[in-house]
């Protein structure tokens, strides 16, 4: 298997972004990262979509997206695993390089989610849960995480506050993300009064609805080095695994098991441990998803992410920044760009041009990115070449 390197990153504001359409943002994406890479073709692409024809009645990405860039006949591929479906698609696109097969990828996600009201977006999202024993019975993804909340609160003493911490963090870092769809800080008060969703779950514990794009170029490291040795990233590890789909089935509410052994697998792979990593970006759909991730990739031990989140070891200059781009939760969650975009924070901070929320010393980074309830777990970490 050959070394694979990330060249080039493309991104859009996310947002509510009713004048363009689902190819349009796709296309600002992955022209992006095309002229950051500073290439003049791919030999592949990848995308990750998690419900298209759900949100705006397309399916069929892979030839569409392909010839929107003017490059068909290229192979185009779309890849879902509901929330998961970027980081997949990552995984992909690097699997195509490390074997030989193409030279140059393109790894992109995208997700017009606002084209539809809110019935229908939940709709689509929940069809990432069990719909014969989950989704039946009427519960939709608060309600689910919600429950995980509950055990977790009652079997570790995870607190209310705890969690508004998580959010407050993550919108202090979003508003410093000129691309975030949230830009504005908040405080530990407004989260925990604000609309009750799924209780302890209120809204401001819960990502967003939102439309939005990302796109990163994969090469082999050899070749990266050629072009431009200060803007390497080496890929040193690519990790998948999978759990339960309905929550039920799981030995433990309170963990993530997927999490833990795509983790397991990447700090081997890399020939690392947590403790060898600058920073963070995961799956923070609810706030209690950021305490489980940072538990279950062995930043802290179990139990121990809320107090971590109100002590400020994952805020920026702490022990373990998470989530230095705002996360899913002040950046946005069109579910199936959202892996590509922490790929695109990743690169950014280890170029050292993420401006005010730069982490300091940035070398070494994970991404985590989990479908539905943590049914499906990619983890990839970066270092510089």
């Amino acid at each position: 298997m050959r070394e694979v390197a990330v060249i080039g990153v493309g991104m859009n504001r996310w947002g509510e972004l009713w004048k363009k359409s689902h190819r349009q943002i796709w296309t600002e994406a992955a022209i992006e990262a095309i002229e950051d890479a500073g290439v003049d073709h791919v030999d592949a692409m990848y995308v990750g979509c998690m419900s298209g024809g759900l949100f705006v009645g397309q399916e069929h990405l892979g030839p569409l997206l392909a010839e929107q860039l003017g490059m068909g006949p290229i192979p185009g591929t779309r890849v879902e695993s509901a929330c998961a479906s970027g980081g997949l698609a990552f995984r992909q696109a690097y699997l195509a390089v490390a074997s030989g097969e193409h030279d140059i990828v393109i790894a992109s996600g995208v997700e017009k989610m606002t084209d539809v009201d809110g019935g229908a977006a939940t709709y689509a999202l929940s069809t990432a849960a069990d719909q014969e024993y989950e989704c039946y019975q009427g519960i939709t993804f608060p309600g689910l995480y919600a429950m995980m909340a509950s055990v977790h609160m009652a079997k570790y003493g995870t607190t209310r506050k705890q969690l508004a911490d998580v959010a407050v963090k993550n919108h202090y870092n979003g508003a410093r993300n000129p691309l975030a769809q949230f830009q504005g800080e908040i405080t530990a008060d407004q989260v925990m009064s604000s609309v009750l969703v799924a209780d302890p779950l209120r809204i401001l514990d819960c990502s967003p609805i939102t439309d939005g794009a990302a796109a990163v170029i994969l090469v082999p490291l050899d070749y990266a080095k050629k072009m431009n040795a200060d803007m390497v990233v080496r890929v040193a590890a690519s990790a998948h695994a999978t759990d339960a789909i309905a929550l039920h089935d799981r030995e433990d509410l309170a963990w993530l098991a997927s999490t833990q052994v795509a983790a397991e697998k990447a700090y081997k792979q890399a020939g690392i441990t947590s403790k060898d990593l600058s920073f963070c970006e995961v799956h923070d759909c609810f706030t209690i998803a950021e305490v489980m991730v940072s538990e279950a990739l062995g930043l802290f031990d179990r139990g121990s992410g809320g107090p971590a989140a109100s002590s400020g070891a994952t805020a920026l200059g702490g022990e373990i920044p998470i989530n230095p781009s705002g996360g899913l939760k002040s950046k946005g969650h069109p579910v199936g760009a959202t892996g590509v975009a922490q790929i695109r924070e990743v690169m950014m901070q280890l170029r050292g041009k993420a401006g005010d929320r730069q982490v300091k010393n940035a070398h070494r980074a994970l991404t985590q990115n989990m479908g539905g309830t943590g049914a499906s777990t990619v983890v990839h970490i970066f270092e510089r070449a």
